[in-house]
């Protein structure tokens, strides 16, 4: 191979896309109607800052994945934050979705465009961090809901609970 061959092929070398590193999914702009909160981002998020203050991870669960996407869109339809969307409260909810806990506990919230907004938010916040920090908490749903024309654009729902054995 000649020299002008060896430098034709590392030209060409040259030229190939390379895919731009890809963000955490913890900084998903979730202000867009094509995308949704990653669920197992943020169990792990959740686990790791739980573990951190000596409780055990937490597990996704469907039912609480439903149940958390019900009261994200409801609130995003209402265009309100509330845990009492058309007189269900968190209780009834909780009950309707079939899981059985314990002791359970839900976190709302809009405006944060991310998953990061939003676990400090409920981190700063001292009755959103107990939830958080529910100690017999084993299983969770979280869910996003973008409301294009609210102020808030995005709201959140996350579920914690207990398994009752």
């Amino acid at each position: 191979m000649d020299i002008c061959t060896v430098l034709g092929f590392l030209a060409l070398a040259g030229c190939a896309t390379q895919e731009a590193p890809r963000q955490p999914a913890f900084y998903d702009n979730l202000a867009r109607a094509e995308v949704q909160v990653n669920v197992n981002a943020a169990a792990s998020l959740l686990s790791d800052y739980r573990r951190k203050n000596g409780l055990p991870p937490v597990e996704i669960d469907t039912r609480l994945v439903e149940m958390a996407e019900a009261q994200a869109k409801a609130m995003a339809q209402r265009n309100q934050v509330t845990h009492d969307p058309g007189g269900r409260n968190f209780n009834k909810r909780l009950t309707a979705s079939g899981f059985n806990a314990r002791g359970a506990a839900e976190n709302i919230g809009a405006g944060y465009h991310t998953l990061a907004e939003a676990f400090s938010g409920w981190r700063d916040s001292p009755s959103h961090n107990k939830n958080m920090l529910l100690s017999g908490a084993t299983k969770m749903g979280i869910a996003t809901a973008y409301a294009p024309n609210s102020k808030y654009k995005v709201f959140w729902a996350l579920v914690l609970a207990e398994p009752d054995k």
